[in-house]
């Protein structure tokens, strides 16, 4: 995800000619040129529908929507389409909980026990027999912190990228609130649900729920008004549906997820437009602000940006249920880091973004990358299984590398 959240090589998937865009309210030439070669893109793709959104620090580079909102109904995209942002959401707890971090709530490297018992006494997979489903555990050999939270190192994983994890089922009697983990607390970098505890550790400093919280100290300030865990029922027609690829074709999903959550996670469970994200994205790129609303400090959001896991490294992950994802590795595999809350990019990609972007993605094909050294930032929303898809990949690609060549157009 560099993003490329989860990026593959695509070379050979490119689709179209190179893009050299530029937009806004008038459909300048270039602008109509990135608008041909994404809709061209999506359509050679077999995917339903894209919504693309850009920017540089001063304000739109380019938006714009090709396709359907649902297969079956073939009902136009438009740029304010709604869609499930998934781990798009983690991001976003993450800065809740920097906020806090800000006020003195925590440190770091607090033991995440001191602010949440669940994580006192926590066991860690010593063997596991996926064949009987056989498993011994044995005390965790150190406490998890927030950093590792925050980092992907707490040894927490998600149950897509890790077997041991889905198969796993506790002896009649024994309950888990927390893993057992896959390894020891900062052992390794692995994908996972960590960021469900931020989002506890941001609810049980603030006293709100987490949605009251982004409500007051997020979305308000950055006028993010379509960005909601549970959708007000006026916005349900603006809902994009959910579909998958089945015998390389494309189906709309039988069930459609709810439109309204009884939990209010921090890893995932947000819907947003591209209108929204672009503006979380920056008050990232500009340090903190936006539109004269502070949310956090310049430091901190240096701080977010920069290597939190030291030598380890985030390497390729292989899917444990290809139905929700494929394999997904990086741009600089093996050498890509994680700050608080992105995936810092190790290198630069010819055409595209620098070295030290964040990025990261969500399930459902959603991207986004933050390239603070050259100042452009974008995302790009489509909506189906699974994960880290070629055709998706390819299109983000060259979205991406259209942007740039916008960037540095006259």
């Amino acid at each position: 995800m560099e993003y490329q959240l989860t990026r593959r090589e695509v070379g050979g998937l490119m689709i179209g000619a190179p893009l050299t865009a530029a937009s806004g309210a008038a459909a300048a030439p270039a602008s109509a040129s990135l608008d041909d070669t994404l809709r061209r893109a999506q359509e050679s793709a077999g995917i339903p529908g894209v919504v693309a959104f850009a920017a540089d620090r001063n304000g739109f580079l380019y938006h714009g929507a090709f396709g359907t909102v649902d297969i079956e109904t073939k009902r136009a995209m438009t740029d304010d389409a709604m869609f499930r942002i998934a781990s798009m959401t983690k991001p976003i707890a993450s800065l809740a909980l920097m906020q806090l971090i800000e006020q003195g709530r925590f440190t770091l490297d607090d033991p995440v026990e001191k602010h949440l018992p669940e994580f006192r006494d926590i066991k860690v997979f010593e063997s596991f027999d996926h064949a009987t489903g056989e498993y011994r555990l044995r005390p965790a050999r150190r406490s998890v912190t927030v950093r590792q939270l925050l980092t992907h190192t707490s040894g927490i994983a998600y149950n897509f990228v890790s077997p041991i994890v889905r198969d796993f089922k506790p002896r009649n009697g024994e309950t888990y609130p927390v893993g057992p983990l896959l390894f020891d607390p900062g052992e390794r970098w692995h994908y996972g649900t960590s960021t469900d505890w931020v989002g506890r550790l941001v609810e049980v400093a603030s006293g709100q729920r987490l949605d009251a919280y982004f409500r007051e100290h997020i979305f308000a300030p950055l006028k993010m008004v379509d960005t909601h865990y549970s959708i007000p029922s006026e916005k349900h027609v603006r809902l994009v549906a959910t579909h998958h690829r089945e015998g390389g074709s494309m189906v709309k999903d039988a069930t459609q997820l709810p439109v309204t959550l009884r939990t209010t996670p921090g890893s995932t469970g947000l819907t947003s437009t591209g209108a929204d994200y672009i503006r979380f994205l920056r008050m990232v790129l500009n340090g903190g602000a936006l539109d004269g609303a502070r949310l956090v400090s310049a430091e901190t959001i240096a701080d977010m940006s920069r290597n939190h896991i030291g030598g380890l490294n985030c390497s390729a992950l292989k899917t444990a249920m290809p139905e929700r994802s494929n394999d997904f590795s990086f741009i600089a595999d093996g050498r890509d880091k994680w700050g608080l809350g992105f995936l810092i990019a190790a290198a630069d990609t010819p055409g595209g973004p620098s070295a030290g972007s964040l990025s990261w993605g969500g399930l459902f094909n959603t991207y986004f990358w933050i390239d603070r050294a050259r100042g452009v930032t974008g995302t790009i929303l489509m909506q189906f299984l699974p994960f880290a898809d070629e055709k998706a990949l390819a299109v983000y690609d060259n979205f991406k590398r259209g942007v740039y060549r916008l960037a540095e157009s006259p």
